[in-house]
């Protein structure tokens, strides 16, 4: 560091929230061990910056080079200052983190860089005190109320960052369409945005934050090029020019209802209805839902509902985990030939799904009802005791009604 920290030398901020309650909750008497490790801990934190995140490696000079060593200063002291102060507080603890936002926005920086940084002093901060509790002994229950402060602050300072980032971005993009486009992408960001970071952009964008968002993911049909804009209401946000179109509806009862006819041109997977921070949910499962479509798994309807299809997702949503239960459950299959698989579980899919009864499983499968005798005999002799077990029966017909939706045969293995 350029100079070593001391208390005295610069104003610095306390904790606040959750971190500030946990520093607050460890014996007092460790500010004082803390403090004398304050100038090796930001060295520490510092370097560990410079060296996983890029961006961050270069000499760190200038106003920004300037801020992110006094930013860490202020980091290391506040944590220490809340060990020793529960009830010390200043209004303008956000501002320099803010400050810090607006300025990665003003030189050009990546905000994903920024909370990598943000991570990587955490995981720095961390070990470091670690390693001092190691050597003194701190009981592991101070060491993990102590983790947990320390990445709860990393949460707190990085939401301040990304506010004063995005306070930046609207600012400068000057038009409430771009400004939307920011909030749309904050609103589907893995992990969610701060509700004050979103509050503050929305604002920005005049758009109201309500209580429930539904996310539908577009596909264009190939036989409309290029397809026509969505007709929908002026305050559902929409990404056209992304690689996987979306919009979100800020009103799912009033939107979603005939959507068909405001959406010529495209196929649209709609997903589940869910709070505004979970939107990235949504739009996740609408895409599983399109893909579904896609491949034939889930109707040719122009517009499909996840709602409507959550036992094939459940069903799909892991090819490992069905072909280790195939493997399991359909072992009994093992040593017949594909032919004979094929019939045999087409059948005993019928026999779980119509409970046995011989003339509906015949009329299903257009076979003669003495062949479907036959074959329950011989599933009967290969499954035996496991026909009459409620749980081997469940992992048995989920498994072959996995395998009918995509159209492959069920593995059978030995185990």
């Amino acid at each position: 560091m350029s100079r070593t920290i001391t208390q005295a030398a610069i104003p610095h901020p306390r904790g606040t929230g959750r971190a500030r309650q946990l520093w607050c909750s460890l014996p007092t008497e460790l500010a004082g061990r803390f403090r004398a490790h304050a100038d090796p801990l930001a060295r520490r934190i510092l370097d560990e910056v410079q060296k996983a995140v890029p961006e961050y490696a270069k000499p760190l000079e200038g106003e920004f080079g300037k801020m992110t060593v006094l930013a860490i200063e202020q980091a290391v002291l506040s944590c220490i200052d809340s060990i020793e102060d529960l009830a010390s507080t200043q209004d303008d603890w956000p501002k320099l983190f803010v400050e810090v936002g607006k300025r990665v926005h003003h030189d050009g920086g990546s905000l994903n860089s920024l909370q990598a940084a943000y991570r990587a002093g955490g995981r720095a901060a961390w070990r470091y005190v670690a390693e001092l509790g190691q050597a003194h002994r701190f009981p592991a229950a101070v060491l993990c109320v102590g983790a947990e402060a320390i990445f709860a602050y990393v949460e707190e300072i990085s939401a301040y960052s990304v506010e004063g980032y995005t306070l930046a971005q609207a600012m400068a993009t000057g038009t409430l369409e771009r400004r939307r486009r920011r909030l749309f992408e904050l609103l589907l960001a893995t992990p969610p945005s701060s509700p004050a970071t979103l509050a503050t952009l929305a604002e920005a964008a005049q758009w109201a934050i309500p209580e429930w968002v539904t996310v539908v993911a577009l596909d264009p049909r190939t036989d409309r090029h290029p397809p026509p804009t969505p007709q929908v209401a002026a305050d559902v946000l929409v990404d056209l020019d992304g690689p996987e179109p979306c919009l979100l509806t800020p009103n799912p009862d009033r939107d979603l209802r005939g959507l068909e006819g405001r959406l010529p041109g495209w196929r649209a997977a709609v997903g589940p209805r869910v709070r505004p921070a979970e939107a990235a949910t949504s739009l996740r499962w609408a895409r599983r839902t399109l893909d579904l479509a896609r491949r034939g798994l889930a109707g040719d309807d122009p517009v499909t509902h996840t709602a409507d299809h959550l036992a094939t997702h459940w069903l799909l949503i892991d090819r490992f985990l069905l072909d280790e239960l195939s493997a399991k459950a359909l072992s009994p299959f093992a040593g017949l030939t594909a032919k004979q698989q094929t019939r045999l579980a087409e059948t005993l899919l019928s026999w779980l799904e119509h409970n046995g009864n011989t003339p509906e499983i015949a009329q299903a499968l257009r076979i003669h009802p003495q062949t479907v005798r036959y074959r329950v005999s011989q599933l009967s002799e290969l499954f035996g005791d496991r026909l009459a077990d409620p749980a081997k029966r469940l992992e048995i017909q989920m498994a072959l009604r996995a395998h009918r939706l995509l159209g492959t045969r069920p593995p059978a293995g030995d185990r």
